[in-house]
């Protein structure tokens, strides 16, 4: 009986894949355009799959890490960094690279902050949701849609809110002269990125060492061994320590004396190597990250655009371009912004005006869900998950019970006002900022995992405050 169940859930993820190379080759056929889209698509396919292969989750990491103290998911994360550096660098080394640093600032702290705090309770991060729910994990459905609701509606509201803003916040977004249907005055999110995050300064660890960073010097040298290898090192280092270390010591327990530098280094080398398959995800996970901005930018310069908003005008489909024409389009991994536009498309036929603020009205824009390519992406990476989860017989359909869904609402919407705060979530204001040496990202992940760790002390004393609840009404 198993293996009949094994072999159908085969089939059914072959079913998936022929399902997502027959829309590549239909629409391919109809217009050479969607081979755009179709590249986001198997990128997105190849992240979902790493991803439940590795059972790499943000989440998982820190959670492990702090309550159980165990390392391995927080190891196998920095290796995928510092893989995907490697390659970004050279892809930003020949010119050809999609990424552009973020404002640096405390803001980003103070996001990934509120961002670590959400994903704890929600029992997973913006990507390990989105590939959980390839597994059929319900709960992890409900923390997608509570990000989205979230976002979209976060960066829209003004109100009571604008009582908030600082007046020079105000003053400032006024003079940067936005188009008037962008109605800056009245958004408190819209003040808070052009009166503030827009004047922080730019930059990269290459170019605060003077270098330039398209050079290989400048690649190398200063984004990944300053501004990836170096501090990833030190983390590692600081979790094998304080966690790591004491499985070693317990081995050593009967050797006599000091346990020696080349115990530690032997202990340590065996943390970084204790996972081999979360070592094989994360090597081609950053190897995929650093080919799909050098696929991307290759395909928008055999296209002659810049933007996928280009594309949508040339195919007939200008719907919910943003004042300057274009759509969300980074031309690498990134998750939260595009299922915020499948409920800002959702909300704008519904009749709410979300094409006024700066989030959707002058960068992103809500193009149709179909026709947006970072949409694609994101709904590969589900399909991906569930393929993977398929071939191992770890796909199962999970019914959230009422406990986990107001976990997962209200991390969801914690990770919500995180990811808008810092210009991303765990995967774009941190795994590919700092992989691509943009000091942000490493400002976020402080935030993340000093808000991973009281969101884990916060959960362990909710759970114990409830165990003692029910042990009480026992010896009642």
């Amino acid at each position: 009986m198993n293996e009949v169940i094994a072999k159908k859930k085969q089939i059914w993820a072959l079913v998936i894949v022929g399902f997502f190379a027959l829309i590549s080759v239909s629409t391919y056929a109809y217009n050479e355009y969607y081979i755009y889209l179709s590249a986001y698509l198997w990128f997105g396919f190849i992240y979902g799959m790493c991803l439940q292969y590795g059972r790499f989750c943000f989440a998982s990491a820190f959670r492990d890490l702090f309550a159980v103290g165990v390392p391995r998911m927080v190891v196998g994360i920095m290796i995928s960094v510092v893989l995907f550096a490697l390659v970004s660098a050279f892809v930003t080394a020949t010119g050809i690279s999609t990424f552009h640093s973020s404002p640096v600032g405390i803001h980003s702290v103070i996001a990934g902050f509120i961002f670590g705090v959400g994903m704890v309770f929600a029992g997973g991060c913006a990507s390990g949701s989105l590939y959980k729910t390839g597994e059929g994990n319900g709960t992890a459905l409900l923390v997608i849609l509570s990000i989205s609701v979230t976002q979209a509606s976060f960066v829209d509201i003004g109100g009571w809110l604008n009582k908030l803003v600082p007046a020079s916040w105000h003053e400032s977004a006024l003079a940067k002269g936005l188009p008037e249907r962008i109605n800056v005055g009245d958004g408190w999110i819209d003040q808070y990125l052009a009166g503030y995050v827009w004047d922080k300064p730019i930059t990269s660890f290459a170019e605060m060492l003077g270098f330039t960073k398209e050079t290989f010097a400048g690649a190398y040298i200063g984004n990944v061994l300053i501004g990836v290898v170096l501090p990833a090192l030190v983390l590692l280092i600081v979790v094998f320590f304080i966690w790591g270390r004491k499985s070693q010591m317990r081995e050593l327990a009967h050797k006599m004396g000091n346990i020696s530098f080349r115990d530690n280094f032997s202990g340590f080398r065996n943390m970084i190597m204790s996972s081999k398959r979360t070592a094989i995800a994360g090597l081609v996970l950053g190897i995929a990250c650093g080919l799909q901005m050098f696929v991307i930018e290759g395909l928008r310069i055999k296209f002659g655009i810049r933007n996928a908003g280009e594309i949508l005008q040339r195919i007939g489909s200008d719907f919910g371009l943003s004042i300057r024409g274009t759509v969300f389009d980074p031309g690498y991994w990134y998750v939260t912004t595009q299922e915020a536009q499948w409920v800002g498309w959702g909300m704008q036929k519904l009749g709410w005006d979300n094409m006024d603020n700066i989030f959707f009205g002058y960068i992103n824009g809500i193009p149709n869900p179909a026709l947006n390519p970072a949409d694609w992406m994101s709904l590969a990476l589900i399909a991906g998950a569930a393929v993977m989860a398929l071939m191992n017989n770890e796909f199962k359909f999970k019914k959230p019970t009422r406990e986990l869904a107001v976990w997962a609402i209200t991390g969801g919407a914690l990770m919500g006002i995180g990811s808008r705060l810092g210009l991303g979530c765990n995967v774009g204001a941190f795994f590919v900022r700092v992989a691509n040496g943009d000091p942000a990202g490493w400002l976020f992940g402080i935030g993340m995992i000093g808000g991973a760790f009281i969101g884990v002390k916060f959960f362990n004393w909710w759970t114990e405050r409830q165990m003692a609840k029910e042990l009480a009404i026992l010896d009642i």
